[in-house]
């Protein structure tokens, strides 16, 4: 799929992975704001004309229009904007972006359940007695199950089935507000500032009209998914049929002069019932996969700016922004099991759903904010006073979702919590540790090595001696490795290997260059894989001995009982771990940073699981690392007269 253009297969892919949360809010948005108040005609307008100007101003102008502009080679997401950011000296922006990650990922505990149930639920209209949750939690479980076969193939299905959705909802809308156009002055902004003003709980009200706009981030997160020309070309289609599904339910209203429990299903002939049912169980499960998929993208981008520990990604697509995320599935998988199991219906669920995204909106904003007050380019002054007025907008939102707090808004506030805990945790200990990470010049490591090889006395260990490092720079080499060379006993090696992977952005590939530090000694060497490839090293150090011709000089002196006996060359590989210096005196909050960050690192993927080592192959060793303040004692030497 070409994502730099509109294309019809792209819009297609795009309705059926970016478009299904705020696709299927009109099921129960209505109904969230008109349940628990008496009917008037100022609530109906009022609130309709806050819901079409939210999509306006929020889903429109600030996603498609501004957010969509400000990608990191392709990405979306409140990390693509930090990673934007992140070299411009602003330290504060960690802090939003850990919390905009936290809140999103709390999200997607609830978006899936409450997407699955409200549509399910409608059974109920025609069988009050039919347990709903078992379904819920069968439809959840194949959700989760088919994750692994990308979301291209999944969206070439979501597609077409979304379309319909769209065009049942845009019809359905279109039919009553042909029987009552009168609803059609809600499109006049007035009607939205009158009811904030006069309304008497209009500030509480919004909480509910804001679940009109909790699937826009998506439309960011699934960038890299899509490309901003699909997303753009598929909102038009998308934004019209939402507003007249909106505007046709409140026409319902306005004629029928009453309350609904479910004005969506309330508004369907009855006739068409059980039909829409089915399309609106399938467009919500489509709503869960919007999520779900910007939810693989945000772990993604953690893991390549080393804001979370190394997770096992797979690609099953040929595209780099299509990912896939075992353990990231899993966690999301229990996490909407559990809030099933704790709120049980839809209407107990809308309690716990908005708060979480409102604080992640209010964050994408302030980067917004930040990105363009350091931008030079020609609109900044107008995209900046557009950022701020969705902030003002959000902080509406954020204060009115707070009501909800003790009818379910605490559960994503506190996963929220904890997450955020553990991402800002695992940052700083890791700016601990690259504080005190320290490189030294290869010319040093050079001497070092030269004096192990001269010398006589010093049995050789290896043919080959692998190191992996972090340096791309040939004048400079981490001190641990100097360190390990020189630890116990000198390790001599006849031939030296200080490796640096690079993973690129193309799918396929495997390319690598060699420096040579000392002749037929020493080398640099760095390794390109196209991000689908696996790692397997030990096979590409084999295939560059060969290359280079090595095994014409790995002879006589070195290891001649290997020679004789036509066995192969060895490789050792080692990788360096740091771990804390017991003479170590660190501050409470450090030594908990330290402490969660041990804990992360042992439940992702191993260094050795990463490049597909074998447990023959590789020896772990660990540096000390020196932290903040060490102890200090006074020892005084006594006579021993």
């Amino acid at each position: 799929m070409n994502k730099s253009k509109f294309t019809t297969g792209g819009s297609l892919i795009a309705l059926g992975i970016v478009f299904g949360d705020i696709g299927t809010s009109p099921l129960y948005v209505l109904s969230a704001i008109t349940h628990s108040q008496p009917f008037s005609q100022e609530l109906v307008l009022g609130s309709l004309s806050c819901i079409i100007w939210t999509l306006l101003l929020l889903a429109t102008g600030k996603y498609v229009l501004i957010a969509l502009n400000t990608d990191n080679h392709g990405e979306g997401g409140i990390f693509a904007l930090y990673a934007r950011l992140k070299d411009k000296g602003l330290k504060w922006i960690i802090i939003p972006a850990l919390l905009g990650c936290a809140t999103l990922l709390a999200d997607g505990f609830i978006t899936p359940a409450i997407s699955i149930s409200s549509a399910v639920e409608g059974l109920n209209v025609n069988f009050p007695n039919l347990p709903t949750i078992p379904i819920v939690v069968i439809i959840i479980s194949g959700l989760f199950f088919i994750q692994q076969f990308g979301t291209e193939s999944i969206g070439k299905y979501f597609g077409p089935i979304m379309i319909v959705w769209f065009a049942v909802i845009g019809s359905l809308g279109f039919y009553h507000i042909v029987d009552n156009p009168e609803v059609l002055v809600a499109i006049n902004p007035m009607h939205a500032v009158k009811f904030l003003v006069h309304y008497p709980t209009a500030i509480w009200l919004m909480g509910a009209v804001f679940l009109c706009t909790t699937g826009a981030e998506a439309m960011y997160s699934d960038l890299g998914h899509i490309g901003k020309q699909n997303i753009r070309g598929a909102w038009i289609f998308v934004i019209i049929c939402l507003a007249m599904s909106y505007l046709g339910q409140g026409a319902f209203l306005l004629k029928t002069q009453t309350q609904h429990e479910s004005v969506f299903y309330s508004s369907v002939p009855k006739p068409l019932i059980n039909w829409v049912i089915g399309i609106a169980t399938m467009a919500t499960i489509i709503a869960s996969q919007a999520l779900i998929t910007g939810v693989f993208t945000l772990v993604s981008e953690a893991i390549k700016l080393r804001l979370w520990t190394n997770l096992k990604i797979k690609y099953p697509a040929t595209e780099k922004g299509q990912v896939y995320v075992p353990a990231i599935n899993t966690i999301l998988f229990i996490g909407c099991l559990v809030v099933v199991a704790l709120f049980k219906k839809s209407t107990n669920m809308e309690g716990a759903y908005g708060l979480a995204i409102s604080i992640d909106m209010l964050m994408t904003s302030s980067l917004l904010f930040a990105f363009y007050y350091l931008s030079t380019d020609k609109w900044k002054p107008a995209v900046l006073v557009s950022v701020l007025l969705f902030v003002g907008i959000e902080i509406i939102f954020f204060i009115s979702n707070l009501a909800k707090f003790n009818h379910g808004g605490w559960f994503p506030l506190l996963v929220s919590l904890t997450i955020f805990t553990l991402l800002l945790m695992f940052y700083k200990a890791r700016m601990l540790r690259n504080t005190f990470q320290e490189f030294t010049k290869t010319g040093k490591l050079q001497k070092v090595i030269e004096s192990i090889q001269t010398d006589e006395e010093t049995p050789y260990d290896f043919t080959n001696l692998i190191y992996f490092t972090r340096s791309i720079n040939l004048g400079i080499i981490e001190k641990s490795i100097v360190h390990s060379l020189t630890l116990f006993r000198p390790k001599k090696a006849r031939f030296y290997w200080f490796l640096h992977i690079n993973v690129t952005d193309k799918p396929r590939g495997i390319t690598y260059s060699t420096r040579e530090m000392k002749q037929n000694s020493v080398y640099f060497l760095t390794v390109n894989y196209g991000f689908k490839e696996e790692h397997h090293i030990e096979y590409l150090m084999r295939k560059v001995f060969k290359d280079l011709k090595l095994d014409e000089l790995a002879d006589s002196k070195v290891f001649k009982v290997q020679r004789e006996n036509a066995l192969k060359y060895d490789f050792k590989f080692l990788i360096i771990n740091t771990k804390l210096a017991s003479i170590n005196k660190l501050s409470p909050i450090n030594s908990l940073a330290v402490r969660i960050y041990r804990i992360i690192k042992k439940v992702g993927l191993s260094s050795e699981e990463d490049f597909g080592l074998h447990p023959s192959v590789y020896e772990t060793e660990y540096y000390p690392l020196v932290l903040g303040e060490t102890v200090s004692q006074r020892i005084q030497r006594i006579s021993s007269k």
